[in-house]
C-alpha cells in the first residue's frame, strides 16, 4: 500500500498497466494516462468539472444511433480527425499524392453504380455541374479502372439521409475510371451546411461562439489495387465558410471553382471542374481511411 498524491498517482497507474501483453495497447494507454493526468493538473480540474465532463461524454454516446455518430462529430469539431489524417498523410505517403480530407460521417457502402457521364442526382434538383479528370500514380501514369465513390449534399445543403427515408440513396454514386484513369460525371452543385446543432456537440460549439458551418464540398474516395485508398473532398472557393470550416477539412490544394471555358470539358455549356487525383502506393498496408470500418459509421445528421 502506498499513499498517492498529485505527483505519484500517474506512475502508480502506469505501473499497474505494465503487464499489458499487447505492446501497442500498452503504449497508447500509458500515453493517454500521462496526458490526461497532466491535463487535469494543468487546469486544476475540480470534481464538479470532472463530473460535468463525464456527463457530456455520456450524452455524446447517448446521441449516437444507427444513423447518427455524435462521437465522429466531436472528433471532427476539435480537430482530432484532421490531425490523424495529416499524420497519416505524412507516414509513408508519396509527396505527390493528393491531399486527404475528412471521411466524415455520411459515407455509405453500396452506393449506386453510375456510368461515365451519368449524374449523381436521382431526386435532387439544382444547378448542374460536370466533374472530370484522371486518376494517376505519382509519376503521372493513369491508374486503370480505379473505383471512385462520390457523395455530397444537394442544392439545399442536405444529405440523402436527411432529405429522404434512409433506405433511399441520392447524391451519391460509384463509378469506374477507364483504362487510362479518366472519369467524368454530372452532379448538382452542393450547398454548405451547418453541422447538427441539436446535440451535445452542437451545444459545445455554440458555447464556444463558433458558427458551426461547413463549406460546400463533394466527398470522393478513390481505390485501386496496390495503392492507398484516397479519402478526400473538393471545396468550392466562393463559399463564405471555405476559410473557417468548423471541422478543419479544407486544404488549399482541394479548393475548386467551376468554369465554363475549359477546352477539354466533356459536356460543353455546363460549368465544369477539372481535377486530377494522384494515388500513393500502399507500401505498408495502411489503407486510406481514418478510424473504424466506415461502413459501420453512419451519419451524424
Amino acid at each position: 500500500m502506498q499513499d498517492l498524491d498529485v505527483s505519484t498517482i500517474t506512475d502508480a497507474v502506469i505501473e499497474q498497466m505494465a503487464t499489458t501483453p499487447d505492446p501497442r495497447l500498452k503504449e497508447i494507454m500509458e500515453a493517454a494516462v500521462r496526458h490526461l493526468h497532466a491535463f487535469a493538473r494543468e487546469v486544476n480540474l475540480t470534481p464538479d468539472e470532472w463530473l460535468k465532463g463525464i456527463a457530456f461524454l455520456t450524452a455524446v454516446g447517448q446521441a449516437c444511433t444507427p444513423y447518427r455518430q455524435e462521437f465522429i462529430l466531436l472528433s471532427d469539431v476539435i480537430g482530432l480527425s484532421r490531425l490523424v489524417n495529416v499524420m497519416h498523410d505524412t507516414k509513408g505517403r508519396e509527396a505527390a499524392g493528393t491531399e486527404t480530407s475528412l471521411l466524415g460521417p455520411f459515407f455509405r457502402e453500396g452506393a449506386p453504380k453510375i456510368e461515365p457521364g451519368e449524374s449523381l442526382a436521382r431526386m435532387a434538383q439544382g444547378p448542374e455541374i460536370v466533374i472530370f479528370g484522371r486518376v494517376t500514380d505519382a509519376q503521372g501514369k493513369g491508374v486503370p479502372h480505379a473505383v471512385m465513390d462520390v457523395w455530397q449534399t444537394d442544392a439545399e445543403g442536405l444529405y440523402d439521409l436527411q432529405a429522404h427515408d434512409p433506405s433511399e440513396m441520392d447524391m451519391r454514386g460509384q463509378l469506374r475510371c477507364d483504362a487510362e484513369g479518366r472519369f467524368h460525371f454530372r452532379t448538382v452543385r452542393p450547398l454548405g451546411y451547418s453541422i447538427p446543432m441539436d446535440g451535445p456537440v452542437g451545444e459545445l460549439v455554440r458555447r464556444q461562439n463558433r458558427h458551426g458551418y461547413r463549406p460546400a464540398h463533394i466527398h470522393i474516395l478513390v481505390a485501386a489495387p496496390g495503392f492507398r485508398d484516397l479519402v478526400t473532398a473538393l471545396y468550392f472557393a466562393d463559399d463564405e465558410h471555405v476559410d473557417s470550416d468548423t471541422v478543419f477539412g479544407v486544404s488549399k490544394s482541394l479548393v475548386i471553382s467551376p468554369r465554363t471555358d475549359l477546352p477539354d470539358a466533356p459536356v460543353p455549356g455546363i460549368p465544369s471542374i477539372r481535377y486530377d487525383f494522384t494515388l500513393s502506393r500502399d507500401t505498408d498496408g495502411a489503407g486510406g481511411r481514418v478510424g473504424s470500418d466506415p461502413s459501420k459509421l453512419m451519419p451524424a445528421g
